[in-house]
């Protein structure tokens, strides 16, 4: 029997080995040692992430000539051979094995999400202030590192607060809850605050050496909340459009991210009063902030609103894979938890 079980964890360490190609592969194509070093502090750490980048924003990086990175591309092209091009749905299913789940701490809206919080994917939660969003979150924060289903072995997280909300006590009542240490746990949450929008830019790069550093090792990436700082940096009217602009490079920073090193990615939005939405009779005028640049974004959109008490109601606002429907889970002591009727 635990030879059995042993097994699938296996294969699947076998194929994370397959799905990280570091980026030290290109020495043996010929590019130099300087160069690969100069990729990395770009936060360019595997094979994949160089097709992930533009040729113009390879360029831009300082050292890099024209030349070069079309060697590069070339040499990229060689490695990935077959797998650079089409593949049939029948090997994207097979490819899409690696995806895992991770639970929320509440049986319904695991359901809802179906399974728990999909990996390779952005999943967004929005609603008002205190409807769990931050709690989801710190929720996570723990229930990351347990072992799941389908020899899913744990992982650690990375947390980056942007609204100063994170509280690393309030994840020693949820470790108790499932029987961890308290103090490894919060050892394997590596928490970051961002101040400004290009900071919080910034720290993606580090996030992606720091993958790179211990492969397979992260299994979550929190920004908590999306929009806050950007909301700050960029006013009125005048800067939507470069303010826009940003955040669409950074959702594609993360989307890259999630892909790249097979994370689950959660990011948390505030809501805006639509001031024309009550000439047209809308239920409910509020809406999540980002506009469609968010909305397409994100792979999965759920929304929160407060339900009786502790009680909060959570919504399938957008998915590619998830039927439209709602699940009500309660905010406890040690994190989110089924509905007590």
């Amino acid at each position: 029997m635990s030879v059995e079980q042993v097994q699938p964890a296996a294969t699947v360490h076998e194929e994370e080995d397959s799905f990280y190609q570091d980026i030290e592969l290109l020495q043996n194509h010929g590019i130099n040692v300087a160069d690969i070093k100069k990729l990395k502090t770009a936060g360019i750490c595997t094979v994949r992430g160089i097709q992930m980048v533009t040729k113009k924003k390879l360029c831009n990086i300082k050292g890099l000539s024209e030349a070069k990175v079309d060697k590069m591309k070339e040499a990229v092209l060689k490695i990935c051979g077959a797998s650079a091009g089409f593949c049939t749905a029948l090997q994207q299913s097979l490819n899409r094995r690696n995806v895992f789940r991770l639970t929320t701490g509440s049986m319904e809206l695991n359901k809802l999400l179906g399974g728990g919080l999909e990996s390779m994917a952005i999943t967004e939660v929005f609603g008002e202030f205190r409807t769990g969003k931050t709690q989801l979150a710190h929720t996570l924060c723990v229930t990351t590192q347990l072992p799941g289903e389908r020899g899913y072995t744990g992982g650690k997280v990375i947390y980056i607060d942007t609204e100063n909300t994170f509280r690393p006590d309030r994840l020693r009542p949820i470790a108790d809850r499932f029987n961890l240490d308290q103090e490894a746990v919060l050892d394997n949450v590596l928490y970051s605050r961002a101040y400004t929008s290009e900071q919080q830019m910034e720290l993606l790069d580090f996030v992606c050496a720091k993958f790179h550093e211990e492969p397979g090792i992260f299994k979550l990436l929190v920004v908590d909340s999306v929009m806050a700082l950007f909301r700050v940096d960029f006013s009125g009217r005048g800067e939507l459009a470069e303010r826009q602009q940003s955040l669409a490079q950074m959702l594609s920073k993360l989307q890259k991210i999630s892909e790249e090193y097979n994370v689950a990615v959660l990011i948390t939005n505030q809501m805006t009063s639509d001031p024309g939405a009550t000439m047209s009779f809308q239920a409910d005028p509020k809406k999540p902030i980002g506009g469609n640049i968010i909305a397409h974004a994100s792979t999965t959109r759920i929304s929160l609103r407060k339900g009786r008490g502790e009680l909060r109601i959570a919504k399938i606002y957008d998915s590619p894979d998830l039927p439209e429907s709602e699940a009500t889970f309660a905010i406890t002591s040690g994190g989110l938890d089924d509905a007590k009727d």
